[in-house]
């Protein structure tokens, strides 16, 4: 039988702790309350929008498809498009969360409600199965015998899944509903039942489908379970295309789509920690460690338009309006968390504390009505859009619940008789086992220190571990107990310990001055994010043309479409090397706010402010700016409008585009396709077929031309162009433009412009393919 190392590692809760077992653990969340703060504001305002969302409304889909009827009609956008039931498997989570967080059994009941209907669709079926995939029973049936071809066609439909099966994992180990466990179990074994039939060659290419963490669920139901049986299946499932090359330290990732693979990642280390795998470990170290260090900007985000940019050219990122996702950040923060815990090291911490503050805070609109983001742009005074209960169903919505729900999960944690203060987020910490009481005080990060006080059934000796952070300034992290100064060392782990014998009463003080600096993206080009601290600082430049602000249920409404401004009128900063801390002017009786006219080259932006980009909503901002040496001013504005002309002048006339072989902007254009395939040339997506691949685009009555580009060696290929299936162009290329990308326009036939939506499709001239096509636009 497998070894475990304890039921106790599972990363989303504790359960019986074997005495034996020394492994770093996190507190559940039922023993961490939060105080007031930033992150408690959050916390409300989530319940407040999860109020608002209705169970039945989310359970139709899996009624529908247990042949039940459902009580409710299903919500809309991605709801009843094809990810339907999604939502539902995340909002499990974040209700099992809330219910743990705060101990309001209304969320127990919305959960056991929740749970009871489940039971009653995977009853109504000899299977086991329950889910929400339209058409699911009859697509999963051939997958069986191993014909993909419905499965092709579906949006995704394991990553659907893994929804749910997060879901019933949580609401039976962080809200401890019993039926969700046997729901889990019954529905591991049919999807152990499900690929049995399926070769090992089948299965990779499944996987090379999005999927989800399956491979880390059935880790999870295997140590649930103690049943080896769920570890076989979860290695199954991990998609080697992926592992081998991290096992390797090989950094394969330019062009992927990101939140497709940071869960296969968290799968590998969780699967390491079952089986003391040292490979599967090594692989997500090495992921982790490029991801952050390379490929992460200021904020702890990464990816444009959902994909990973290479590493070093960060352009694509700064000209988009479609920035880091929040999914990417909630699931690297979900990796960070089990790598911490398997190697207790302040580096994961650091970047847990950078991401929470700056992405997943920022992430949720702090108004009544709450809302949450899918893209953070970081293009010059660009901004975001916010989700509405109602209409808006994105995969970041669906995390976005999450989010808000588990902020005491990392503050704290403990080993043997070991605890460490990882956050400095205001809260108390029941610490039962134990009989500690910790209550930590602070108006941080708008003041740089924190405060603990114990309280003790009895008076004990424990080893106290607190973080020091990277940003802290050289030399000046302190603590004192008791009013008195103790001497802090680092260790290499970058913790300060102190062991003694404490008691009720007992004041640990920690002061933390904070640096400022300027942080330039992993490409070193000039472009910087000032930060102070862990602090992301911003800057609002005007509130005008808000676009879709917020979202409504239209296909790209979570894409903040206003225009973009164009880079040569964003603001300039101008510095020499060296410490920014005395350009940045703080404003009396405004914490954490400060004036930078001495940064910024144009008098036009000399009264911008600096406040923390969690506090930035409601309007277009700064985020990085680009820099410029001093008295080469003149020269960085033209460097701007050079390398902005033409994705300005294409955004203009742009009436609705799309980039093949990008899973997200296909689907949102509802591709169809049969004997096609995707890739990459020189980092950009493409995507060819030897039939057809087809999108459904928006038109309008300016659109003129159709704008295709190519790769300039593609030859002997010849293929027609059709809008709404008539033939506009037919195309033979030779390979004769060489190694160049290059674009070519075909004119739309008038009648086409008084209809609101084409259908834009490639054939294949038999026995010949398409061209591999990397831009398609409909353009003024």
């Amino acid at each position: 039988m497998l070894k475990f190392i304890s039921t106790a590692c599972l990363v989303w809760l504790t359960i019986a702790v074997n005495a034996q077992d020394h492994t770093l653990q996190r507190f559940p969340l039922t023993e961490v309350r939060l105080l007031k703060s930033p992150f408690l504001d959050a916390e409300q305002t989530d319940m407040n929008y999860m109020l608002k969302l209705d169970p039945d409304r989310l359970l139709a889909p899996f009624l529908r498809e247990a042949g039940l009827v459902p009580k409710a009609a299903s919500y809309g956008n991605w709801e009843n498009t094809g990810l339907d039931g999604h939502i539902g498997g995340h909002y499990l989570t974040a209700v099992a969360q809330m219910y743990a967080a705060t101990g309001d059994k209304k969320w127990k009941a919305r959960l056991d409600y929740m749970i009871g209907e489940l039971k009653r669709c995977q009853d109504n079926r000899s299977d086991g199965y329950v889910g929400g995939v339209p058409g699911g029973p009859q697509m999963w049936q051939q997958l069986k015998g191993g014909d993909f071809s419905l499965f092709r066609k579906k949006w995704v439909p394991w990553y659907n899944l893994h929804k749910l099966y997060a879901g019933l994992r949580d609401a039976y180990l962080i809200g401890g509903n019993q039926d969700a466990k046997s729901i889990l179990i019954k529905l591991s074994n049919w999807a152990s039942n499900e690929v049995s039939g399926l070769s090992e060659e089948q299965m990779q290419l499944m996987l090379s489908t999005e999927h989800g963490g399956m491979n880390e669920v059935f880790a999870d139901v295997a140590a649930i379970t103690r049943d080896d049986k769920y570890l076989v299946l979860a290695k199954r499932f991990s998609h080697k295309a992926i592992l081998q090359p991290l096992e390797m330290k090989q950094d394969k990732l330019n062009g992927l789509h990101a939140n497709t693979n940071i869960p296969k990642v968290i799968g590998f280390e969780r699967i390491a920690q079952l089986n003391h795998d040292p490979q599967y470990d090594a692989a997500a170290q090495f992921f982790w460690t490029t991801v952050v260090n390379n490929r992460s900007i200021a904020i702890g985000g990464n990816s444009v338009r959902e994909h990973f940019n290479p590493s070093d050219d960060f352009s694509s990122m700064l000209e988009s309006e479609q920035g880091p996702e929040t999914c990417n950040s909630y699931n690297m923060l979900k990796l960070s968390e089990l790598l911490f815990l398997s190697h207790p090291n302040g580096k994961y911490m650091d970047y847990y504390e950078r991401t929470l503050y700056n992405h997943i805070l920022s992430s949720q609109h702090p108004g009544k009505e709450g809302g949450f983001v899918y893209f953070t742009p970081i293009r010059p005074s660009h901004y975001r859009v916010y989700s509405q209960p109602e209409q808006g169903f994105w995969c970041c919505v669906g995390s976005g619940m999450e989010n808000h729900g588990k902020y005491g999960e990392m503050i704290y944690a403990h080993r043997d008789n070991d605890l460490y203060v990882n956050l400095f987020i205001p809260s108390t910490l029941q610490w039962g086992a134990k009989g500690v009481t910790v209550t930590q005080s602070n108006l941080f990060p708008f003041e740089e220190r924190s405060e603990l006080r114990l309280t003790l059934t009895r008076s004990h000796a424990f080893k106290l571990l607190i973080r020091q952070p990277e940003w802290v300034k050289q030399g000046q992290f302190s603590l004192t107990v008791n009013g008195k100064k103790i001497n802090a060392v680092k260790d290499t782990d970058a913790y300060v310990s102190i062991t003694r014998k404490w008691s009720t009463g007992d004041k640990i003080v920690i002061s933390m001055p904070m640096t400022d600096r300027l942080e330039y993206l992993p490409d070193h080009s000039a472009w910087a994010a000032i930060v102070h601290g862990p602090i992301v600082l911003s800057a609002a430049t005007d509130s005008a043309n808000l676009k879709g602000l917020k979202a409504d249920d239209s296909r790209f409404g979570h894409i903040a479409g206003g225009s973009l401004y164009p880079m040569n009128q964003a603001p300039l900063l101008v510095r020499k090397e060296g410490d920014v801390s005395a350009d940045l002017l703080p404003i009396k009786n405004a914490p954490l706010t400060f004036q930078v006219a001495n940064m910024i080259y144009q008098p036009a932006y000399k009264n911008l402010v600096l406040k923390p980009f969690f506090e930035m909503h409601d309007a277009r901002y700064m985020l990085y700016w680009p820099v410029a040496k001093p008295g080469k001013e003149e020269q960085r504005e033209l460097e701007l409008t050079q390398n902005d002309r033409m994705v300005m002048s294409l955004n203009q006339r742009t009436v609705d585009g799309v980039s093949p072989g990008e899973q997200q902007p296909e689907t949102d254009h509802v591709m169809d396709a049969e004997n096609s395939k995707s890739g990459l040339i020189k980092d950009r997506h493409f995507r060819s077929a030897d039939g057809f691949f087809s999108y459904k685009m928006k038109m309008s009555t300016a659109v003129q031309t159709l704008q295709v580009t190519y790769y300039g060696l593609n030859k002997g290929r010849e293929f027609d162009i059709l809008l709404n299936d008539q033939r506009i162009a037919h195309v033979v290329l030779d390979g004769s433009r060489g190694d160049r990308f290059f674009t070519q326009e075909y004119q739309v036939p008038a009648a086409f412009k008084s209809i609101k939506e084409v259908t834009v499709k490639f054939s294949a001239a038999k026995p010949s393919s398409t061209a591999d096509i990397f831009d398609v636009r409909l353009v003024k």
